[in-house]
């Protein structure tokens, strides 16, 4: 008799059929976001869902701030009644709200007049009304509190009368007086600015600003080469130089000439012009094919290589670290490493707008949680890299008023291009960050915050800041939303070091770093605390430190030179076992 047949597979290929299912899901999956996310600009829908659902539910098991809100709305009518009471009388009384001080959108003296004062009076009300709504909540965390009042912030933003053009004074006023020829000359704006970007060309007027013409214009040559960087050694202006050189660290997500602008703006020419040796890494713009690159290979590749070329150039043992944001990161990692195994190259530790620990990184968290991470790596998944245009976005919602809906308002509304500057052209000059390099920043830094919990791994083995024997100076900018100042701050909680000298610099997080001497309107804080001195919390620091006005670089440059050995002969760009490859600022800064 024959055994009857089934359809069942031995244990083995049911296994493996199942593992083949997984992974077809799984790509699905991936496929599927990363599609979603191109149409959400980065937004994961789930996350942005969730937020609201959590913040509605506690609203609603909250009855005594649902009785608040009710009183506040009917407080906030009768003050807006009593204010069209008041306007019947005295067509000049004193408004019955005032904007944030940073919230210039209705400072017009238009705004001020019959029925835009109404209607901005009113605005701002609901904004204040919704602001009370998301926040004060039972129940709701200080982080998911934050999220979903800034997220509401952008959302009334977006409906504010100063973007309508129908509500909006000047826009009215420009658009009788040319007959509607603004919005004519704005609409071409806008499809001139949409071609631009669908073609991949920079902004108008962008080409007025050369790299290595008018922009990244310090002699230098490129005296090192690997499949990450470029290394850039600058020629020398003076006599004698410190001993110790400087290497810089920029971060990858930019292009490193913020930090050699233009000639006056160039943080590089003033340290060649101060007497320092000055190396700076030029990063590779990275492409699908670097899809695997990660933070091993960026401190590898980057710090590391770069160091081993700087002291066989120089014959100096000892070099000063300098690193911006996440390239101060970077260094910070590396030279905790260093520190770990015994290796005593950095003579002294520079950080710009950095951040060690993420534990309270500003309003960029509010676009890392596990929901918004997983959507993004969806994304960096299918095309292999982050797209400098999705990382833009980001952080032009973090300044929406300044970044966005200006623009809209001037370049579209009223029809009037802001003229280009060199800031500007290199802000657009954009970068891509590799897949397995980006995801790990964000979960290991941002999300589970390693480097400061002593979880970071470097060859298998953790690292901590605190390992750290030089002495550290870090620059800190009072509005840089990136890293906030608060933020950089906590160094002074990981670090054991000799000394942590902080400066807290007036500006944002890019213009307050390029603040050369003559810059108007600068100011700056500074306090070095001893190693056997007691811990000061930012808020008292902040209130004690005297004020110093002008330019952050010649406190920092006198610092450098304090820990310095002594003046020598400037080194031979190259050395003997480097000879330069090219000119200064070299090929990869011109990659598309």
């Amino acid at each position: 008799m024959s055994r009857p047949r089934t359809n069942s597979l031995t244990p083995a290929a049911s296994a493996s059929q199942a593992t083949s299912g997984a992974d077809n899901g799984q790509r699905l999956d991936r496929a599927f976001l990363a599609s979603l996310a191109r149409l959400t600009a980065g937004v994961s829908p789930a996350g942005l869902a969730s937020l609201y659902a959590e913040w509605l539910m506690h609203l609603a098991l909250s009855p005594g701030k649902q009785l608040e809100l009710g009183e506040k709305y009917h407080r906030k009518m009768l003050r807006f009644g009593q204010y069209v009471q008041r306007l019947a009388a005295n067509p000049g009384a004193e408004a019955c709200i005032e904007p944030l001080a940073q919230d210039e959108r209705f400072s017009g003296a238009a705004w001020q007049q019959w029925p835009y004062n109404l209607i901005h009076q009113s605005f701002l009300l609901t904004q204040q009304w919704w602001h009370n709504a998301t926040t004060g909540v039972t129940g709701l965390s200080s982080e998911r509190e934050q999220a979903i009042n800034f997220i509401t912030r952008q959302w009334l933003d977006r409906w504010s009368p100063s973007n309508s053009p129908w509500l909006n004074p000047e826009v009215g006023s420009v658009t009788l007086a040319t007959g509607g020829q603004n919005l004519v000359q704005g609409w071409q704006n806008l499809l001139e600015d949409w071609e631009r970007a669908m073609a991949g060309k920079p902004p108008v007027g962008a080409e007025a600003f050369g790299v290595g013409s008018e922009l990244a214009v310090t002699p230098g040559k490129v005296v090192y080469r690997n499949a990450l960087i470029e290394l850039i050694q600058y020629t020398p202006t003076t006599e004698r130089v410190h001993a110790e050189p400087l290497l810089i660290v920029p971060a990858w997500i930019m292009k490193y000439y913020i930090l050699d602008l233009q000639p006056g703006k160039s943080l590089v020419e003033y340290l060649v012009d101060q007497g320092h040796t000055v190396f700076m890494i030029s990063w590779r713009n990275p492409g699908t094919q670097d899809r695997d690159l990660g933070m091993a290979d960026y401190r590898r590749l980057g710090p590391m290589a770069a160091l081993d070329v700087v002291t066989e150039i120089t014959g100096c043992p000892r070099v000063h670290g300098v690193g911006y944001c996440l390239g101060g990161t970077l260094l910070s990692i590396a030279a905790a490493a260093m520190a770990r195994d015994g290796d005593d190259r950095l003579a002294t530790l520079t950080t710009l707008a950095t951040q060690v620990d993420f534990s309270e990184a500003g309003e960029l968290m509010l676009f890392i949680g596990e929901s918004e991470v997983s959507f993004l790596e969806s994304m960096m998944w299918d095309q292999g890299y982050l797209d400098g245009y999705q990382m833009a976005g980001a952080f032009q919602i973090l300044h929406s008023n300044d970044l966005i809906w200006s623009r809209v308002i001037h370049e579209y509304l009223l029809g009037r291009r802001r003229p280009m500057n060199a800031l500007m052209a290199w802000n657009a000059d954009l970068t891509r960050m590799p897949y397995r390099m980006h995801s790990e920043y964000l979960r290991w830094l941002f999300l589970d915050n390693d480097l400061s919990g002593g979880r970071y791994l470097v060859d298998r083995r953790p690292v901590a800041i605190r390992d750290i024997e030089a002495p550290i100076f870090t620059v800190a900018t009072t509005g840089d939303h990136v890293a906030p100042w608060r933020s950089v701050f906590k160094i002074h909680l990981l670090g054991d070091p000799h000394e942590v000298t902080f400066l807290l610099t007036s500006g944002g997080h890019n213009a307050g770093i390029i603040s050369e001497p003559g810059h108007p309107r600068r100011h700056f804080q500074m306090h070095t605390l001893g190693k056997d001195d007691h811990y000061i919390d930012p808020d008292t620091w902040r209130e004690t430190v005297p004020e110093r006005r002008g330019s952050w670089w010649p406190a920092w440059q006198q610092w450098l030179a304090e820990h310095s050995s002594g003046p020598v002969a400037p080194s031979r760009l190259g050395g003997d076992r480097h000879p330069p490859l090219d000119a200064a600022p070299g090929h990869f800064v011109r990659m598309p």
